[in-house]
């Protein structure tokens, strides 16, 4: 959420598309702009909540808790202010097919929004970049899967990587099935 537009803020951000088209290097500077201007919050879920809700679902109440950050940094719950600084009612943009389910807020779901909304694609910078930060440390800790250069994603590197050195806490079963479909005794 961006709660004022100028001529300064518009063209700190002017760069701003989805992340996924973006470098690194792009990425962490235009997230330290978008601190600067936006209203913002990020949310994690863990592994155990991945694995105990899947995927979207986890995702989706990272949301949400991304959402809680943002209205507990400015003391109000913006959705519930009708016109929050003299402007439009606030909506909640999601990106992709799902809004927030259970979720009593104004909400739409934009599918390919991060293309399309600068708002998301300001929210998928962010994410990314903090993706990116934590797969870091975690490489510090577990430098044999090389998360530093995969970021966790199923590389071939990564894939052979487990299959020497076994799995860690941090990898998702339903991520290892995928790999180790073969293999009946992986999780004992």
């Amino acid at each position: 959420y961006f709660p004022e537009f100028n001529e300064e803020v518009v063209e700190a951000l002017r760069y701003i598309d989805d992340s996924k088209a973006l470098n690194h290097t792009i990425r962490k500077e235009l997230a330290e702009e978008i601190k600067k201007y936006a209203l913002w919050g990020i949310a994690e879920c863990s592994v155990e909540q991945i694995q105990k809700y899947n995927i979207l679902q986890a995702s989706l109440l990272a949301m949400k808790r991304a959402c809680e950050a943002v209205f507990a940094r400015v003391g109000t719950d913006l959705c519930a202010c009708p016109h929050y600084q003299g402007g439009s009612p606030l909506l909640i943009l999601v990106d992709g097919n799902f809004v927030i389910p259970r979720y009593k807020k104004n909400q739409k779901a934009v599918k390919k929004g991060d293309s399309l909304s600068a708002s998301i694609a300001a929210g998928s910078i962010l994410a990314k970049v903090h993706r990116d930060k934590l797969m870091e440390e975690f490489a510090l800790k577990y430098p044999h899967y090389n998360w530093a250069k995969n970021k966790g994603y199923g590389t071939k590197e990564h894939v052979e990587a487990i299959r020497k050195y076994g799995a860690c806490e941090l990898h998702r079963k339903s991520f290892l099935s995928k790999i180790f479909v073969e293999q009946k005794t992986l999780f004992g």
